[in-house]
């Protein structure tokens, strides 16, 4: 049994105890969260998708805050002295999927 769920624009596959990293969310760790599903199939091999999927629910609990690895960014144009370099940490949070509920 899993889901398709929708958080921060992206789409995740997620089943029962699984650890999942979303885009941030403004939550403290240890509360409880409930995701969108867009999609849901039981362990019988049938697809509930649209309105049927918005009554499966689906809970998680905020397990981590934190940052993904740097990403380095350089602009260089040889022969005309620019040289740019930026760098870039996104922030995501931790899910532990608890229950999916149908």
């Amino acid at each position: 049994m899993y889901a398709i769920v929708g958080c921060g624009g992206k789409q995740y596959k997620v089943e029962k105890d699984m650890l999942v990293k979303v885009e941030k969310i403004d939550a403290e760790v240890g509360a409880k969260v409930e995701l969108e599903v867009l999609m849901f199939v039981d362990d019988e091999g049938s697809v509930k998708a649209g309105a049927d999927a918005a009554k499966v629910k689906v809970e998680a609990v905020v397990n981590a805050q934190g940052k993904f690895p740097k990403v380095d960014v350089f602009h260089y144009k040889p022969k005309k002295q620019i040289r740019k370099r930026q760098g870039h940490r996104q922030p995501y949070t931790e899910l532990k999927i608890t229950a999916i509920k149908g």
